[in-house]
């Protein structure tokens, strides 16, 4: 855990505190911590677990060898993720 000392903005102040009240977070921090959790994935990709790769990987094999080495049509891959 890091700790920053911030200085807002009227504006993103006003946003935290909508944040805050709207999900009933206790402080400021756990805002910051809501909004950037919702909405820091459009600057950063989130990192993948390894073992979520291997799971994917796993399956995949499974696939080939059920299939004999015939790949996915797009239906199939999104049943893979609950689509």
């Amino acid at each position: 855990m890091t700790v920053a000392r911030i200085v807002l903005e009227d504006y993103p102040n006003t946003v935290l505190n909508v944040v805050k009240a709207k999900y009933g977070l206790k402080d400021k921090s756990e805002a910051i911590n809501r909004f950037l959790n919702d909405y820091g994935c459009n600057e950063v990709e989130p990192q993948v677990k390894e073992s979520y790769v291997k799971k994917i990987l796993s399956m995949r094999e499974e696939h080939y060898r059920k299939h004999a080495n015939r790949k996915m049509d797009d239906k199939e891959l999104d049943g893979l993720f609950g689509k």
